[in-house]
């Protein structure tokens, strides 16, 4: 049993050049970022006036996400500010969620004095890489809101000694805040690594049947927690970019 089934929540160390680990969690980080690129790259070299398949379909999306981020901020503008980095957060981690279902996932293995470790591990599995990923979604809300409306009239949202009541409603806006480095990396960590789990198991007992719609399924989870994490980013621009309440309605 122990040695069929290998679950580790942390991921794992494969080297330590100059006493920088590498885990694979983060080689696989790093191969996501090449295809992005390389994908990037490719179409940018094939644009045409008149666009084929692939020069449609990416259009079709980035111009639904564009309207779309419009509609939520009310204001074109800020949406096309923010499109790079709402666009950027979905792709990579919908590349990366999708990236365990390859087969080189968990098949292809490095050893080390005896221990196996597998070379690749997604990289949304490892706590590491979803925190840091929410480190850059909350620095670039807090930025938004800073660039909207001005240091002090954005920091006056926390802190505010105008009255006992908007003190505590500060103090309380700054807990939420704080709150969102939890909510985006245990969300987004809870969920992929748990499918990863949950297929690792049922294809050990049930392994001829039961795992393909539960891949089905897993697949379906990769792409909406990929949606949710943009989403979330963009609904939080969208009250950090918002007037402190009694001094306006919206910052434009």
């Amino acid at each position: 049993m122990e040695e069929g089934l290998h679950i580790a929540i942390a991921a794992e160390r494969l080297w330590s050049p100059f006493g920088i680990p590498v885990t694979n969690a983060l080689l696989t980080a790093w191969v996501v970022m090449a295809i992005l690129s390389l994908f990037a790259v490719l179409v940018g070299k094939r644009l045409r006036e008149v666009p084929g398949r692939t020069q449609a379909a990416v259009e079709s999306l980035f111009e639904y996400v564009l309207t779309y981020a419009s509609g939520i901020l009310n204001s074109e503008s800020l949406a096309r500010r923010y499109f790079p980095l709402l666009m950027t957060i979905f792709l990579f981690v919908l590349v990366a969620n999708l990236f365990h279902f390859l087969p080189v996932v968990g098949s292809v293995v490095v050893e080390d004095h005896g221990h196996t470790t597998s070379l690749f591990r997604a990289a949304t599995t490892d706590l590491n890489f979803t925190l840091a990923l929410a480190i850059i979604a909350v620095i670039a809300i807090e930025i938004a809101g800073i660039v909207a409306l001005g240091a002090l009239r954005y920091g006056s949202k926390f802190i505010n000694f105008s009255s006992p009541i908007n003190f505590v409603v500060g103090l309380i806006e700054l807990i939420s805040e704080l709150s969102r480095f939890v909510s985006f990396s245990f969300r987004l960590f809870g969920n992929i690594f748990a499918g990863e789990v949950l297929l690792a198991v049922v294809a050990l007992f049930v392994p001829y049947l039961l795992p393909v719609p539960l891949m089905a399924l897993e697949v379906f989870v990769a792409v909406i927690q990929a949606a949710v994490f943009s989403m979330l980013t963009l609904f939080f621009i969208k009250m950090a970019v918002a007037m402190p309440h009694g001094q306006g309605s919206h910052a434009h």
